[in-house]
């Protein structure tokens, strides 16, 4: 009997008959490539007669050059083994006792059954089995991320003067002088930001105008990594001045979301459509993995807080009132049944909690777990106001899609893969880079997320020291919004007087005051001081002396400040005193709406600030016998 012939290279021999078979060779030659040959049995059986042809037609099997031969579950994971980065499952098979004979028994039943599964695999993958691609789709993701950058600048610039500027509330130069004295030459490490050349009105200003412009060359495929680039470092040096009013959890995740998605970015002059070449695998997994924990880290948070409002599913009855700034659809969708608000609360959960683990599935199921997702978000942005977390988070479900999404394919012109190529290190050193970074952002991200679910650890103590020496850059952030609800609705109104007897509101732009004005959209407007005003009415005025702050520059008529508000009652001349009053607030019923047209209802609830006056230029509690508290 002639002797076996070893190929050249590792050869998978299956059914050519199968068309299960034919499909999944198909699908792992995109993974192996070239360093796998794979050919029906029909058409090379004659070259191993040692091995029977019924063998050949039971399994498939792997041959190597050394003559070795493996069939069944572990041709495939020796196989699959051959690409770089493709070694668990064959690691799992020969070092997991039973592991091994778990996936032949598996294996055997596949193949007796392989019509059933045929159509499993049409149902689950459908037509994709074998991968399209996500070269285009992560494109569209740095692109949609410079739209998101625009949207954030545009909306923080103009406040930046009357939140942070020379006479705004909390001066970024008063700040950074501050973090000098205590911190001395390293101050520069805590405090990351281009405001040490200057934290002027007029250069914050050209930070936050200079980071949109670079996000509109990144949304516009001009120099993306260059253009993502500077747009974080502009956002990191507003975050870092921002103190009070820039610490929401979309500051954080924009700017953890933006060094992804500047590593997945190509080092190119000008990217034509969406035909920027495959992005880095570890850019790409590590996008993935931001929506992940995101997702379930927001669920875990609510869970594991231990609030019995999101453990009785009652959260949702408060919520649209409560929440910070209500649209005006947040009145109706208040006014639902109970138990439409319970369904709510545990389909929010699953979409948040459960969901997510489908996402690395067959393309069906992850197709729809993302439309789970991105309906979630969408039913948030049209019931709330979060400035550009929604867009954000919805961006950061791209990276999911592939390129056969919405004919992906057809956007893209062709052009040759080394025209508008930027000069750079060698492809395997930048690869190595960038795989490096990733691994540490990937440790440092298991700290925040062990901590949402409450599951601190000594083996994670590596994890938790890379999460605090990032932490000033914000590249790896804990998440989990309203992990405790607010179930009661307290406003603060600041007030007004020349005389200390008759009190005049000021009027916010967005936030709750006047009861007849309808509740406003402000999405992707993030409007930071109507945001704050909600937060300190959570609180008292000794958690935040920022309104006191903001009380002395109302006194001191400052042009940047009142700028913030929708009207200052006093105009060009500031009053005499001012103080703070707390309300409580709820959505006024239909037929209270019906009545007078309001849609809310107030009454009144305490002091919150006493009245304040401005004396020799300092702040001063104002005299009882000066002000009418009445």
């Amino acid at each position: 009997m002639p002797r076996m012939r070893a190929p050249p290279r590792p050869l998978l021999v299956f059914d050519g008959t199968c068309g299960f078979c034919r499909r999944w060779i198909e699908r792992w030659r995109v993974t192996t490539r070239d360093r796998v040959e794979a050919a029906p049995y029909q058409d090379v059986a004659e070259r191993f007669p040692e091995i029977p042809r019924e063998r050949f037609a039971a399994a498939v099997h792997l041959i190597e050059p050394d003559g070795r031969v493996t069939r069944g579950a572990e041709a495939v994971f020796r196989s699959l083994a051959a690409a770089p980065g493709h070694g668990a499952w064959l690691a799992l098979y020969e070092r997991v006792p039973g592991w091994g004979a778990l996936c032949e028994a598996a294996y055997r039943v596949v193949a007796r059954h392989r019509g059933t599964f045929s159509w499993l695999t049409e149902a689950l993958w459908g037509r994709h089995l074998v991968p399209p691609g996500e070269a285009r789709a992560m494109a569209l993701f740095g692109r949609l991320m410079g739209v998101v950058y625009v949207a954030a600048f545009a909306s923080i610039a103009p406040q930046l003067a009357g939140l942070i500027g020379v006479d705004g509330i909390l001066p970024a130069a008063g700040y950074l002088h501050a973090a000098r004295a205590q911190l001395g030459g390293a101050a520069w490490l805590d405090v990351p930001t281009l405001a040490w050349f200057g934290a002027g009105d007029h250069a914050l200003s050209l930070i936050a105008w200079s980071g949109a412009l670079c996000g509109a060359l990144a949304a516009l495929g001009l120099m993306p990594a260059f253009a993502l680039a500077g747009a974080w470092g502009c956002y990191l040096s507003i975050v870092s001045v921002g103190q009070d009013f820039l610490w929401f959890q979309w500051d954080s995740l924009l700017l953890e979301a933006g060094f992804v998605a500047l590593l997945a970015a190509p080092w190119r002059w000008r990217v034509r459509g969406l035909d920027a070449g495959p992005a880095p695998r570890a850019a790409r997994w590590l996008a993935r993995w931001l929506l992940f924990r995101l997702m379930v880290s927001s669920a875990a948070a609510k869970w594991t807080s231990g609030d019995p409002t999101w453990h009785s599913l009652t959260a949702l009855t408060f919520h649209y009132q409560t929440q910070p700034l209500p649209p005006w659809t947040a009145w109706y969708a208040h006014h639902l049944p109970a138990r439409f608000h319970a369904l709510s609360a545990l389909a929010m959960f699953a979409i948040e909690g459960v969901v997510p683990f489908l996402l690395p599935g067959p393309r069906r199921v992850r197709l729809a777990a993302l439309g789970a997702i991105a309906a979630l978000q969408t039913l948030i942005l049209i019931s709330g106001n979060y400035g550009f977390f929604n867009p954000l988070a919805l961006t950061l479900c791209v990276p999911w899609l592939d390129d056969a999404v919405w004919g992906l394919r057809g956007f893209a012109r062709r052009a040759p893969a080394a025209a508008g190529a930027l000069a750079t290190a060698p492809r395997a050193t930048a690869r190595a880079a960038r795989g490096l970074i990733a691994a540490t952002l990937f440790v440092a991200s298991l700290a925040p997320l062990s901590s949402a679910l409450r599951r601190p650890s000594w083996l994670l103590a590596p994890a938790f020291a890379a999460y605090r020496a990032l932490a000033p850059i914000h590249v790896v952030n804990p998440y989990g919004l309203f992990a405790v609800m607010t179930v009661r609705r307290a406003e603060i109104v600041i007030e007004g007087s020349r005389d200390g007897r008759a009190w005049q509101p000021y009027e916010f732009r967005y936030k709750p005051g006047d009861v007849t004005r309808r509740p406003a959209f402000t999405t992707p407007h993030m409007p930071r001081l109507d945001w704050q005003m909600w937060f300190a009415a959570l609180g008292d005025v000794r958690q935040n002396p920022w309104l006191v702050a903001l009380c002395g520059r109302l006194l001191e008529g400052s042009a940047p400040v009142r700028a913030l508000l929708a009207r200052d009652p006093f105009g060009a001349t500031p009053p005499r005193f001012v103080r703070a009053t707390l309300y409580d607030y709820r959505f006024s019923t239909a037929a209270e709406r019906r009545a007078d047209g309001a849609w809310w209802v107030r009454r009144p609830a305490g002091a919150y600030l006493p009245a304040l006056e401005l004396v020799d230029g300092e702040l001063r509690l104002a005299a009882p016998a000066a002000t009418d508290s009445s």
